[in-house]
């Protein structure tokens, strides 16, 4: 009898950090989203789907770009989440022959050699050359899951420490990332495009730190992680491909890590 009480405490308190959320992340869309046809930057992860599942939900005309190199994780497995959604779907494979020129145009931009700020600004670069030549001026990205749910794997060394070791990293992982998107803006304007990140509002930030560590991340072999974004995007019928899959980094997914090392060592 009282193990049951506790299971529906248990319950009711995960359902309550659900519906919280939920509403947390409207109404960080309604503030941040003002048009109402955009571009979804879209791999088939559980961010980008719940993100675009979202949107169109509450009567967005939403576009799905995709981008990476030919044959690329990203592309293939946005095919296969889309052939479940059914959105409008754009892909945009990038050319080997002057991606050389692109990475080196985009360094010149914002003036970095930080290493994730160049592969993700080259990734955005293609985002907003898609969105332009579709006549799309707002994209919106599911930027801040990652850093506010524990998605990274760096997490699970974090948290064998202590939660306030998980908060430490947090902070400085939102920080770097509010940072680089302000760059990545920068690159995307070359094109008249804006990308929009609901999730990195300071009161969406605010109340994402009040969700319990918890129920972010199981332990230091937790290799699955943001556990309540993952039981949200199920109850808002996220395909469960997408759901459950593990975190692979946009530059990894989309195989432009790769690529930019072998044109720098060859540069």
């Amino acid at each position: 009898m009282i193990e049951n009480m506790n299971n529906n405490k248990l319950y009711n308190l995960i359902h309550k950090i659900m519906n919280q959320l939920l509403d947390e992340i409207l109404n960080s869309i309604k503030t941040t989203v003002l048009d109402n046809s955009v571009g979804v930057a879209f791999s088939g992860g559980v961010d980008s789907t719940l993100i675009a599942k979202l949107l169109d939900d509450n009567g967005y005309d939403i576009h799905l770009l995709t981008i990476g190199f030919p044959d690329s994780h990203d592309i293939n497995f946005a095919k296969e989440v889309n052939e479940i959604l059914k959105f409008k779907h754009n892909i945009l494979e990038i050319e080997l022959e002057s991606f050389q020129e692109t990475s080196e145009k985009v360094n010149d931009i914002i003036k970095t050699d930080n290493l994730s700020w160049n592969e993700n600004s080259i990734a955005f670069y293609y985002v907003s050359k898609l969105a332009k030549k579709l006549g799309i001026s707002t994209v919106v990205t599911a930027n801040g899951i990652d850093e506010l749910f524990c998605g990274y794997n760096s997490y699970r060394e974090a948290i064998s420490i202590s939660e306030n070791e998980v908060q430490k990293m947090m902070d400085l992982k939102l920080k770097n990332e509010k940072d680089m998107m302000i760059a990545v803006n920068n690159v995307s304007s070359e094109f008249g495009v804006t990308i929009v990140q609901p999730l990195l509002t300071d009161s969406f930030i605010d109340f994402a730190k009040t969700i319990p560590i918890s129920k972010k991340i199981h332990g230091a072999d937790d290799l699955l992680r943001k556990h309540v974004i993952r039981e949200l995007a199920i109850e808002c019928n996220v395909p469960k491909i997408s759901a459950y899959k593990q975190k692979k980094a946009l530059q990894y997914g989309t195989q432009i890590h790769k690529s930019l090392l072998k044109s720098r060592k060859t540069s």
